[in-house]
């Protein structure tokens, strides 16, 4: 507003009377949101009211531990621009705590103070007029309260320009009434202010999120950037940043990676304390610290006059200085330390950085997502020459949050990219080691391959164990020959040999899990495509993705299954959710397909490729027993409904998932001899992971793993077959009758498990030894002698009457009637010393009978009809004798 305005403005305010003067000027003060206009506003028109020459307004600041008034414009005439008042007030910025000076007294006391001769009060501060020539007579100073009678600033007039010599009561009254409604437009300006001030916070506070997604990749840019916008905000003159040593190699990042949240994480995050200047001693930190090393490894610092940060390794002579003292018990300690006056707090000569001597210090910790101190951030000096407040130290809270994010996540970036880096070459070593040697690839490709009825592969009774390795490689390579794959796919010949060989390389020498295992699988594929005629429902892509599924679906089985990677929390459980070792198969099946020169879908088109890699993953997660339960009622729905359209995806999808668990769990369709040797592969394996679970986890293990239930072998092997084998047989077998053979196999076997069963329950022993061999019927540890068996009979006088047994047959019965009826009630441990003792009375008995006489084998008994007493005695051979006495049992 020009001078000639205001001077008619004035006039015109001139002419009124004081009651619509006072109302005019309290409607110009009303809706002004500016804090400096508004004050300016008001000191104006007080002059007006008062007819004072001049004025001052303080506003109040700090905590109310240390409340003190701070000029918001001083000396301002009714004359005084509004930029020249507030360029004065920047300027010269006057601080006076409370309770000093005339000003300091009014906030304290909140009393009005009417002085007519200012050099006689001993408050007066002449200082003053003495620098500016201007001589204080009168002194009118008013408190300004808000709403709760909190005093939120003073404003003070000086001298009357009307010659009077004193301010009147009247004065006194206009002017408190002015002031009161003056408050609430400075509490409301106050507000607005805040609201400006904490939206400005905000956008920084968005930007430096900002800066932190965009610089996830540069440690050094990030840090620069949040230095820069923490020095815009909070007006100071440097800021540092201290980065600690924590471990953050590849190991120790891949280490939290993959830990899980626990307890001790959340035992670890403490809430940041804050402690200012008087309440720790610069001493106390010099000597506590003095001996610690707190491992910083990289300094950032940011001067006045610079948007570049420096940045170095710190020395020893930048950690003992008192700076980095400092940082190092923040880093220790984390607690934030705000030292707003460092000369008399440190009880000795100023310590300078640079040119400038150190007045006050910010010193926070960076800490991390587990609140673990990663760093220390340090502000140096404001640049108003005061110390730093709650509202600065709230606001670099919040930086220090962002920086900690930000420098975490960053180290974290540059740590996975090493970890990346570091895995491809253990990838490309990996790749090397797991891929067939040349000369065996080369000896497989010059081999002759037999008819695959040379080698049984056509039939369902399959069996491994007269093949060499070299013959099972061949055995595969017919089955991929047999089914034209290598012409229809332009698979080269190498090629396919040294995936085979890669991939048998691949697989683990475990007990059952093997390599020998994944060919019998792919072989019962095999039989269920050709013998089966399963392949009319397939297309070539998909017999191509399902045999190269069966030869890779357990490869680096370790023998031990999913519920065990899970107890453990190994890397692999954490890798993988669900279908843990299934998905571990199919990555090892595409590492080796990525390998050089075993890669033997490199000339399907991208769409074949896609789809026979959808095929091998499905079909390799099949062969989990959960996926399988998953499924199996979808299929027995589709069974019951009558289904024999399976050309849709998800239809298709669903058989070949069947095909797979079918194929896996063929071996209980073998014939016998060979189900019972693979049998004692299987449970071995079981009965390892079960001592590991003993001996590592400290639990007891399920029954079909625990080695000391291994009599209950036979009842599980029924259970098993019952639950999953039969079911998926029976349904396949009764609409796919071409694979009737392995649901005959499968109820074959059963009757051999159940009658097993049946024996152990009658208190034989399944197995004496500490792994699987044969059954107790068919060995024995010494050699038995003849076993002499008596039968008496009598001579009815009646047809209807009962046989009634003599002493003697009683006595050579009874045993076993007693047996038969109580066995199964008796224990374990008992039932195999009574059948033990079976053994011994008979042989006993034997001997005893031939000392004492007893008729030889070759003399015939007696007929009923004589009515007298005849012996007969068999001469069984060992295992005879043995199947009789369990018949018996």
């Amino acid at each position: 507003m020009s001078s000639s305005t205001l001077l008619g403005r004035r006039e015109e305010l001139n002419r009124m009377d004081e009651s619509d003067l006072f109302m005019e000027l309290i409607r110009d003060v009303a809706n002004e949101l500016d804090i400096n206009v508004l004050c300016h506003k008001i000191l104006v028109n007080v002059g007006l009211l008062t007819h004072a020459d001049r004025g001052s307004l303080f506003l109040a600041k700090g905590p109310l531990e240390d409340r003190y008034l701070v000029a918001k414009l001083f000396d301002v005439t009714q004359d005084t621009e509004f930029e020249e008042a507030v360029q004065r007030a920047r300027s010269e910025e006057i601080r006076i705590p409370f309770g000093v000076g005339i000003a300091g007294y009014v906030a304290q006391s909140k009393r009005i103070i009417n002085i007519k001769d200012a050099y006689k009060d001993p408050r007066f501060n002449s200082e003053i007029d003495m620098r500016t020539g201007y001589k204080t007579t009168l002194i009118l100073s008013m408190p300004i309260c808000n709403y709760e009678g909190d005093v939120i600033g003073v404003a003070q007039i000086i001298n009357k320009t009307n010659g009077s010599h004193e301010f009147t009561d009247h004065d006194v009254e206009v002017f408190q009434r002015y002031l009161t409604f003056c408050g609430i437009g400075i509490q409301n300006a106050q507000l607005f202010e805040l609201s400006v001030l904490e939206y400005r916070r905000n956008q920084i506070l968005l930007n430096l999120a900002r800066s932190i997604f965009e610089e996830q990749n540069n440690l050094e840019c990030l840090v620069t950037k949040i230095m820069t916008e923490a020095k815009e905000l909070l007006k100071c003159e440097r800021c540092a940043v201290y980065l600690l040593d924590l471990d953050c190699g590849e190991a120790g990042h891949l280490e939290k990676i993959v830990e899980r949240p626990g307890k001790s994480i959340q035992e670890s995050r403490k809430p940041l304390s804050r402690r200012e200047s008087n309440n720790i001693d610069m001493e106390d930190i010099l000597q506590q610290h003095a001996g610690e090393d707190s491992k910083f490894t990289m300094v950032f610092e940011m001067e006045n006059g610079t948007q570049e940060a420096k940045i170095y390794r710190p020395t020893s002579g930048n950690l003992t200085s008192p700076l980095g003292q400092i940082a190092r018990y923040v880093a220790a300690t984390g607690q934030i330390l705000n030292i707003g006056d460092v000369a008399s707090w440190s009880k000795r000569q100023v310590f300078q950085v640079g040119t400038e001597p150190t007045r006050s210090i910010l010193c926070m910790p960076i800490v991390n997502g587990q609140r673990s101190v990663i760093g220390v951030a340090q502000l140096i000096n404001k640049d108003n020459g005061f110390s730093f407040t709650d509202s600065d130290v709230t606001i670099f809270e919040a930086f220090a949050i962002f920086c900690g994010l930000g420098i975490h996540n960053t180290q974290m970036y540059e740590s996975a990219c090493k970890l990346m880096a570091k895995q491809k070459v253990a990838l490309e070593c990996l790749s090397y080691h797991a891929t067939a040697n040349n000369d065996d690839a080369l000896k497989l490709m010059s081999d002759d391959i037999q008819p695959a009825d040379k080698y049984n592969l056509f039939s369902f009774t399959f069996i491994d164990f007269d093949l060499t390795d070299e013959d099972t490689c061949k055995a595969t390579v017919r089955m991929f020959t047999s089914c034209d794959l290598i012409n229809k796919f332009h698979v080269p010949y190498d090629v396919l040999c040294r995936w085979i060989l890669s991939v048998k390389k691949n697989y683990r020498p475990v007990k059952y899990h093997n390599w020998r295992h994944a060919l019998n699988v792919a072989q019962t594929m095999f039989a269920m495509l050709k013998t089966g005629k399963m392949e009319q429902f397939m297309t070539d892509i998909e017999i191509l993705g399902l045999l190269v599924a069966c030869l890779c679906h357990d490869l680096d089985h370790r023998g031990t299954n999913n519920a065990f990677q899970t107890k453990t929390e190994s890397p692999l459980a954490i890798l993988y959710s669900t279908s843990t070792m299934e998905h571990h198969h199919f990555d090892q099946c595409v590492m080796i397909l990525n390998s050089d020169s075993n890669n033997i879908f490199q000339n399907l088109s991208m769409e074949d490729y896609r789809r026979v890699m959808r095929v091998v993953e499905n079909a390799i997660l099949s062969t989990d027993l959960a996926v399988y339960f998953k499924k199996k009622n979808r299929f027995m729905e589709l069974i019951d409904e009558g289904e024999f359209d399976w050309q849709s995806e998800e239809k298709k999808e669903l058989l070949c998932g069947m095909m797979m668990t079918a194929c896996d769990v063929s071996a209980i369709a073998k014939p016998w001899e060979i189900q019972h040797r693979v049998a004692k592969l299987v449970a071995d394996e079981f009965f390892d992971q079960g001592d590991l679970e003993r001996l590592q986890l400290n639990q007891q293990p399920v029954a079909m793993m625990d080695r000391e239930r291994r009599d209950e072998l036979p009842q599980m092997q029924v259970g098993f077959i019952d639950v999953i084998c039969l079911p998926l047989y029976k349904v396949m077998a009764e609409t796919f009758p071409w694979i009737q053979p392995l649901y005959d196999g499968t109820m074959d076997n059963r009757k051999h498990w159940q009658d097993l069963a049946e024996k152990v329950e009658m208190g034989l022993t399944w197995i004496d030894r500490d792994t699987i061999e044969e059954p107790v019927e068919e060995f024995v540890s010494i050699e038995p002698k003849d076993i002499e068996f008596t039968v008496t009979t009598l001579n009815c006088a009646h047809a209807d009457k009962k046989d009634a047994p003599t002493p003697e047959s009683k006595s050579a019965l009874g045993r076993f009637a007693s047996l038969r009826k109580g066995g199964r009630n008796l224990g374990k441990g008992v039932r195999n010393r009574l059948s033990r003792s079976l053994y011994s009375r008979s042989n006993s008995e034997d001997t005893s009978a031939a000392q004492s006489g007893t008729p030889s084998s070759g003399q015939q008994p007696q007929t009923p009809a004589s009515g007298g007493k005849g012996s007969s005695k068999a001469l069984i051979p060992e295992r005879k004798n043995r199947n009789k006495l369990c018949l018996l049992i």
